[in-house]
C-alpha cells in the first residue's frame, strides 16, 4: 500500500498546475461576470484588483491605462508601494516595454519602482494600451504561462472599459446631434419667412453660418401699415445656448412689440430681460431699426454693434452710432439714446455682424469696414440679391481661409426707393 505521505513528484507537480488552472478559472470568472452586469469603470477596476489578491494571490500591482493619449495610474496596491496614481509612468517604461513581459531591475527607474518586478504589456502588435505591473509574486506563478494570463486577464478588463467608453462617447454624440438638430429648427424659426418687397422698400438678408448652429439673428417685424422693425444681433458664443438665448430675445422682442412701446423701452426691457437668464456673463451686440414708410423717417439704436452704413444717392456716406452699450452685461443700461434720420431717395442702408469685415489675406491684412465701403460703392445699384452674392464672393477671394470663415456672417441689406 503506498505511503500518502511520499507522493510522486510528478503528481504533486501536477496538483499545482491544476490548482492555478482553477485559481485562473475563478479570476476569469470574476472579470467576465463583472463585465456582464454593466459594472462601473471604477467598479472594474476594484473587481480585477481583489481577483489578483484573493485568487492568483498576487500581492503588489499597478495599472496604467492610456486614456485619450494620457497615461493615468487606475490601480495601485501592495504592502509599502508608493502611491502610482501620483507619479507619472516614466518614459523609459513607455519607449523600451512594447511586447513581452519586462523585468523592472533592468529599466534604469526610481527606487519606488524596485517593490514591483514584472511589467507587463497590453495592446495589439507595437500598440500598448495598459501596462501591468506586478510584484511579490507566489513562487508558483512566477514564469512566462501566468504573465500571459496576466496580460489576457488586463486584455478583457481593459477591452471592456473601453468599449464601456466608446459606448458612452456614441449616447454622448447622437444626444449631441439631436440637440443640435432642435437647435436648428428653433434658429431657423427665427430668421423671417418674408421680407418687405414694395414699391417704398426692398429688404434683404444672408446668413452664413460658421458652425452647425451660429450666434447671430435677424428679423423684421412689421408693427402697422406704415412701420416695420428690423434688426440684426450677435450673442457671444456659439451653439446650443447662444441659439436658446437668441430664441428669448426674439420672443422678448416680438412680445414687446405686439405691447406698442417706444423704441428705447424696447431696448431697456430686452436689455433686462438677458441679464436675467444670462447673470451678466453673456452679451449680444444688436442694431434696431423702425422705419416709416410714409415720412421716410427711421429711428434706431445701436447697442454695442458694428455701425450700419448709410449710402445716399449723393452726399456724405453716414454711419448710424447712437445708442448704448450692448445688451446683458448690465441689469441696467447706463445710458441710451434713440437715434433718428431720414431716409433720403434712392438710399442704401447695409446693417451687418463683424463675421464680413473680420476677414483677413494672407499677408494678414483686414478686409475692414474700409473694403466694404469700397465694394458698396462700386456696387450700390445693384438688386440686393446679387449685391450680398458680391460681398460674399469677394471676402471669399480676399480670405486666407477661403470659404471657411472664423465667424457667422449675417448681411441685411434695406433699399429707400
Amino acid at each position: 500500500m503506498p505511503d500518502s505521505n511520499h507522493v510522486h513528484p510528478d503528481v504533486l507537480s501536477l496538483r499545482k498546475m491544476l490548482l492555478l488552472k482553477k485559481q485562473e478559472l475563478s479570476a476569469l470568472l470574476e472579470i467576465t461576470q463583472a463585465i456582464n452586469q454593466d459594472t462601473t469603470e471604477d467598479t472594474l477596476y476594484k473587481i480585477f484588483q481583489f481577483t489578483l489578491l484573493g485568487q492568483l494571490n498576487i500581492r503588489r500591482m499597478v495599472l496604467y491605462v492610456k486614456d485619450e493619449g494620457q497615461w493615468q495610474c487606475m490601480v495601485s496596491f501592495g504592502h509599502q508601494l508608493a502611491d502610482f496614481r501620483k507619479i507619472e509612468l516614466p518614459d523609459e517604461i513607455i519607449d523600451t516595454c512594447l511586447s513581452g513581459p519586462y523585468p523592472v531591475a533592468s529599466l534604469p527607474l526610481g527606487p519606488e519602482w524596485q517593490k514591483l518586478e514584472t511589467i507587463i504589456p497590453v495592446g495589439h502588435q507595437d500598440t500598448v494600451s495598459a501596462y501591468v505591473m506586478i510584484g511579490s509574486v507566489q513562487e508558483d506563478y512566477a514564469n512566462d504561462e501566468a504573465n500571459k494570463f496576466l496580460e489576457t486577464l488586463s486584455n478583457i478588463l481593459i477591452g471592456a472599459i473601453e468599449n464601456r467608453r466608446l459606448n458612452r462617447q456614441r449616447i454622448s454624440a447622437a444626444a449631441m446631434r439631436k440637440e443640435i438638430e432642435i437647435a436648428q429648427e428653433v434658429q431657423n424659426l427665427l430668421f423671417p419667412s418674408k421680407l418687405p418687397n414694395d414699391e417704398q422698400v426692398a429688404v434683404h438678408a444672408s446668413y452664413v453660418p460658421h458652425t452647425a448652429i451660429g450666434g447671430d439673428y435677424y428679423d423684421v417685424v412689421s408693427i402697422d401699415k406704415e412701420r416695420f422693425l428690423f434688426c440684426v444681433a450677435d450673442v457671444s458664443g456659439k451653439g446650443v445656448p447662444a441659439s436658446l438665448l437668441m430664441s428669448n430675445f426674439q420672443a422678448g422682442l416680438r412680445t414687446l412689440l405686439r405691447q406698442n412701446v417706444e423704441l428705447a423701452t424696447i431696448v431697456h426691457e430686452l436689455n433686462h430681460l438677458l441679464f436675467r437668464n444670462s447673470g451678466g456673463e453673456k452679451f449680444i451686440t444688436v442694431f434696431f431699426g423702425i422705419y416709416n414708410r410714409t415720412t421716410r423717417h427711421l429711428q434706431y439704436v445701436n447697442a454695442g454693434h458694428n455701425d450700419p452704413i448709410l449710402i445716399p444717392d449723393s452726399g456724405p456716406i453716414q454711419y448710424l452710432k447712437e445708442g448704448t452699450v450692448m445688451l446683458g452685461i448690465m441689469e441696467k443700461l447706463p445710458m441710451l439714446t434713440v437715434g433718428e434720420t431720414q431716409m433720403p431717395p434712392h438710399s442704401l442702408l447695409l446693417s451687418y455682424t463683424d463675421g464680413l469685415t473680420e476677414v483677413f489675406n494672407e499677408a494678414g491684412a483686414e478686409y475692414g469696414e474700409e473694403g466694404l465701403i469700397r465694394l458698396m460703392t462700386r456696387n450700390r445699384y445693384l438688386p440686393l440679391t446679387a449685391l450680398h452674392k458680391e460681398m460674399l464672393r469677394e471676402i471669399e477671394e480676399f480670405s486666407v481661409t477661403k470659404n471657411q470663415f472664423a465667424d457667422d456672417i449675417t448681411i441685411l441689406s434695406c433699399r429707400f426707393k
